[in-house]
């Protein structure tokens, strides 16, 4: 779960036709009433205990698929999973994953230096291989680690990357201003500045391995984070050629370690790092080599994704994809009153909830112009593998989804003045947003640490990293009843108290005005987009212009 506006207040928290240069021509929607009960009744079933907190491949997952599976029967979809499938299997769509627990890890060896595992570095692999070896591998350094053709940069220019360890510095180069006038839009973090960017550039570059230097402040989290991240098993979506396309290792080093690195290669450390923030760098060979080796416990399981579909009356091959993940933390750390099970009620039972109130309105005004998919996807608490292996394999065309709308943990309080949207003004969607605010009398709040990089962080990501332009929007402090004042209590109380803990469960005194609130925006915000012929795409430069442009021309 990615922390909404409200939830995060105390972490602070030209092939598109035709345009949307007039926001107004976006369809006014009627909403229908929203069906409140049926809301609570999905909360309170996926949120029991009998439900023991929706972990998925366990043996309660059948169960959370059953019901949801019965409430898309009951509303009125039509199964939407796979396509060869009968009865339950036609609402499906399995997920394959893979666990990988690193092991028996050697020391880093660089230069004749050797680093520890968790104090020094940490390191695993993506390719579902039981063991890892990189001996004496070249050490380059690229910078920023980024290629971007719109912005004409590249870090790899003229470098053959093969058999070669790619180190590389966290965030992107105008992370430090304090606007968003950068090339890489300042202080806000583009996708290029997220390291799951960097380790998939580096692969793609052919490197061997690729290592992050940690910084706190780019980062936006201590090397702690790093070191618990990385301390477990790791969760992958499987795939058919065991991912070896990928670099054989992905690591982080402290900041400290690459300083001696770069010291023992006779390399000026800033200059470089001074150097790597301006166009026109090229890749540094260090002179040195590394060496790593490490064992992989490998363990597969099935999970899946749960779809529906109402079919659209006039063009139902363009679909509109709404969204929100069923899974949760299963059992987790006993809390004091000897209670293991983190039942995920807010996070997001809440969001399936949503998601069956929107197809339940839907049906009951009727199919739109375009069909209208409803996905309850799993493994988003494992890294957001539900909807990457959708995107992976999408069952209906990512070149003839015009759009989506994700929901993920949607607070049970009252109703705000407020929406903020995540990732900023990035495509045609914007206009759309701040359209349907005015007419509903609301205002657009700012987001709050646009350095954190929030747009990619939840479900909608898998999405938008394909070309489909995604909303992520949420509720904002400023309630109705209470003010900022209000907002700010329940943002800590839900915080401090629930988030991710045995006690995020269902209450039958939660307050679905604000619930009822958000749902209202997000039909208006897909029913629109299902009964128009707009094909929104993403602003001239932002990083997924490009895919969307290539997936509009097939379409």
């Amino acid at each position: 779960m990615r922390l909404t506006p409200l939830f995060a207040a105390l972490l602070l928290a030209g092939v598109a036709t035709p345009t949307l240069a007039a926001p107004a021509a976006f369809p006014a929607v009627k909403v229908p009433p929203i069906d409140v009960a049926l809301m609570k009744d999905t909360v309170k079933t996926l949120a029991a205990d009998d439900m023991e907190g929706r972990a998925p491949s366990t043996a309660v997952e059948q169960k959370v698929l059953d019901a949801i599976i019965a409430r898309f029967q009951k509303i009125g979809l039509k199964p939407g999973g796979d396509p060869q499938g009968n009865g339950a299997r036609g609402w499906l769509q399995d997920v394959p994953t893979v666990e990988i627990d690193a092991k028996n890890f050697s020391p880093l060896t660089i230069g004749g230096m050797s680093f520890t595992r968790g104090s020094e570095f940490v390191a695993g692999s993506y390719r579902h291989t039981e063991h890892v070896a990189v001996k004496d591998a070249d050490l380059v350094f690229v910078g920023y680690g980024i290629s971007a053709p719109e912005l004409g940069w590249n870090d790899y220019a003229g470098l053959d990357m093969k058999g070669k360890v790619a180190v590389i510095l966290v965030n992107d180069p105008d992370y430090a201003d304090k606007d968003e006038k950068g090339l890489f839009k300042g202080r806000r973090m583009t996708y290029y500045g997220r390291w799951t960017y960097k380790f998939e550039e580096a692969a793609r570059q052919g490197a061997a391995g690729a290592i992050i230097i940690h910084d706190t402040f780019p980062a936006a989290y201590g090397w702690n984070v790093v070191q618990s991240s990385w301390s477990g098993p790791q969760y992958h979506v499987a795939r058919a050629d065991n991912a070896m396309d990928q670099t054989q290792f992905n690591g982080w080093v402290q900041q400290d370690v690459a300083k001696k690195v770069f010291g023992a290669a006779g390399k000026d450390y800033a200059a470089l790092v001074e150097a790597a923030k301006h166009k026109g760098f090229k890749p540094v060979p260090l002179g040195l080599t590394a060496s790593l080796s490490f064992d992989n416990a490998i363990r597969r399981s099935m999970s899946h994704n749960v779809i529906g579909i109402q079919k659209g009356k006039a063009r139902p091959d363009e679909v509109v994809l709404y969204s929100a993940h069923w899974d949760h933390l299963g059992h987790c750390e006993r809390d004091a009153k000897g209670d293991d099970i983190c039942n995920g009620a807010v996070d997001n039972a809440t969001g399936v909830g949503a998601l069956m109130a929107l197809a339940a309105a839907n049906v009951k005004a009727g199919p739109a112009q375009r069909s209208q998919v409803f996905v309850a996807l799993t493994l988003e608490e494992s890294g957001l593998l539900g909807s990457e292996y959708y995107g992976q394999n999408p069952v209906y065309p990512l070149g003839k989804t015009v759009g989506g709308v994700n929901m993920d943990a949607l607070p049970p309080v009252g109703a705000a003045r407020n929406y903020a949207a995540t990732g900023g003004d990035k495509s045609d969607l914007t206009a759309i947003f701040r359209t349907v605010l005015k007419r509903d009398g609301l205002y657009e709040s700012p987001e709050e640490h646009t350095e954190r990089g929030h747009y990619y962080r939840s479900d909608h990501f898998s999405l938008a990293k394909r070309g489909v332009p995604m909303f992520d929007v949420a509720r904002g402090v400023d309630l109705v009843q209470g003010g900022t004042k209000a907002g700010m209590a329940a943002s800590e109380d839900y915080v401090q108290h629930r988030y991710h803990q045995p006690s995020d469960e269902y209450r039958d005194d939660w307050n679905w005005s604000g619930i009822t609130q958000d749902v209202k925006l997000f039909y208006q915000l897909g029913r629109g987009l299902a009964d128009s012929t707009l094909w929104p795409n993403w602003h001239k430069n932002d990083e997924f212009r490009a895919v969307r442009d290539a997936s509009l021309k097939k379409k």
